[in-house]
């Protein structure tokens, strides 16, 4: 009698460009490669309306369910349950996304998720900004970065080369899969709000890229 447990297979799914049938006019030219990168996106200020168009540029981008967690409401005949997921993507090359999705079932949840992370990508400046180490390389940030989301408050301060990413589980998961190697991290707040929390990684990420748009215009003038 056989008493092992049976294996899932896991279904890769594999994107094709050319069965992509593009419904915005920034997935039609990124499809007609006009647009061939995150950066040129984000640089314009134009909206993701379309996970495509990241799986088309970030062929490379991975994912990871960070979370899941139940949640009712109550109507009025009865309660009704569903699921919230957390996701995060990431290429591990400087770009990184965060999202989140409510389904009745958990795949769909998941699904709706990674959908989400994936309209939100933003590329990433690195650097190495420690000054234990002034490697020169890209393996840190660039300077401390900070950010909030609800009542989480995250500091990310560059760490020497060889340090690793000094951070919670679901923080660590989210900077390396942004390509960050070594970083301190200090955060306060209801961090057991995991969504929060990733939020609040995001947005002191996405503040060196305003940084930079705020340097760039200041040089013009």
């Amino acid at each position: 009698m056989n008493n092992r447990r049976p294996q899932r297979e896991r279904e890769e799914h594999k994107f094709n460009i050319e069965a992509w049938v593009p419904r915005t006019s920034l997935g039609k030219d990124v499809k007609a490669k006009k647009v061939t990168s995150i950066e040129e996106i984000y640089r314009e200020g134009k909206s993701i309306g379309e996970a495509e168009i990241i799986d088309a540029l970030l062929p490379e981008l991975k994912s990871e369910v960070i979370e899941i967690a139940s949640v009712q409401r109550m109507t009025k005949n009865n309660r009704k349950m569903k699921f919230r997921v957390t996701a995060i993507v990431g290429d591990g090359r400087g770009h990184v996304g965060v999202g989140t999705g409510k389904n009745a079932e958990v795949k769909a949840a998941i699904e709706s998720a990674v959908i989400d992370a994936k309209g939100r990508v933003i590329p990433l400046i690195l650097g190495c900004g420690s000054w234990q180490c002034q490697c020169g390389t890209r393996h840190s940030l660039p300077f401390i970065v900070k950010g909030s989301a609800g009542s989480v408050d995250v500091i990310l301060k560059p760490a020497p080369r060889g340090l690793g990413v000094v951070a919670s589980t679901p923080v660590k998961k989210m900077l390396e899969l942004a390509g960050v190697k070594d970083i301190w991290t200090f955060s306060r707040g209801r961090t057991r709000s995991k969504y929060n929390t990733l939020l609040a990684v995001y947005n002191s990420l996405q503040s060196i890229n305003h940084m930079k748009n705020i340097s760039e215009s200041v040089s013009r003038e």
